[in-house]
């Protein structure tokens, strides 16, 4: 039982780092800068500073991020942005292939899933809005809306359906 708890929660926490190394590593080669990348959520325990980027353990161990500078993302063109925002997913589902049978695979499969979902602020959201904005010339504050409505009634649905399985 410990070392399914074990393996468990450091497969969990490597789902997370690999996912936002994605991020981390398309942004570089897209020449979006980043700024700050940590694990987890709430006041810092650790913070170190590698070349240019703030990089914080916080208390709560239940995410990771990379924080970019937007603006310069914004100014790639779409298929970067959209690589960049999408590189997490994309090496999610690769582990989740490569490892197929394994929990670190299934918590993989489930990280690709929760995130196309365009779910305020996840990877699926995002990518949505880049497209928006682009096939409007502008942010359209209606239309951003019902992306982030519907997208919350979705991740809604698929949550609901999920637990009605388990």
């Amino acid at each position: 039982m410990n070392a399914l708890i074990i393996n468990a929660t450091l497969s969990f926490f490597a789902t997370l780092v690999l996912h936002e190394l994605g991020h981390y590593f398309a942004a570089r080669l897209c020449a979006v800068p980043i700024k700050q990348a940590g694990l987890g959520w709430g006041p810092k325990l650790y913070d170190v500073r590698v070349s240019d980027v703030d990089c914080h353990v916080r208390l709560l161990p239940v995410g990771a991020y990379v924080q970019m500078d937007m603006r310069a993302l914004q100014r790639r063109p779409l298929l970067q942005q959209l690589f960049v925002l999408g590189a997490g997913v994309g090496v999610n589902l690769l582990l989740a292939v490569l490892t197929w049978g394994s929990l670190f695979s299934a918590l993989n499969l489930a990280l690709v899933i929760g995130n196309v979902i365009p779910f305020y602020q996840l990877d699926g959201w995002k990518s949505g809005m880049v497209i928006c904005r682009r096939m409007f010339g502008r942010p359209s504050p209606l239309v951003e809306w019902m992306l982030t409505l519907g997208g919350g009634a979705i991740a809604l649905a698929v949550l609901i359906r999920a637990l009605l399985n388990f």
